[in-house]
């Protein structure tokens, strides 16, 4: 399937709605499930595996931000990635020892600040 495909009358993608997507899917895992927090592994399409700590529809322009748990002390905390790049997501429970936790961002409430 092309990621250029336009169907009519579909709105264009948008690279926000597709993180807020992600992070439902992410929330509802961790709701419906016995672990506190949620291990968030994305499999890039070159076949490097990374384990999240959180997700950024920054910079934007068909790129995303991933915020990782590096394996090694030299390995990048921080990946710039273009969406199109990620071939899956997969979700597990948090094991903070060997599979470490997705970190959800806070919910603005009536009083917060935007």
């Amino acid at each position: 399937m092309s990621p250029d495909l336009w169907v009519p009358g579909a709105a264009e993608p948008s690279l926000d709605d597709f993180v807020a997507r992600v992070l439902r899917a992410i929330e509802r895992y961790t709701q419906t499930h016995t672990a506190a927090r949620t291990h968030v592994e994305v499999e890039l399409g070159d076949g490097q595996r990374l384990t999240l700590r959180s997700l950024s529809g920054e910079p934007g322009y068909g790129f995303l931000t991933l915020a990782v748990h590096p394996e090694e002390e030299d390995d990048p905390e921080l990946v710039i990635v273009p969406v199109g790049a990620i071939r899956r997501i997969a979700l597990g429970p948090a094991d903070e020892t060997r599979r470490p936790g997705f970190a959800l961002p806070e919910k603005e409430g009536p009083g917060s600040a935007a």
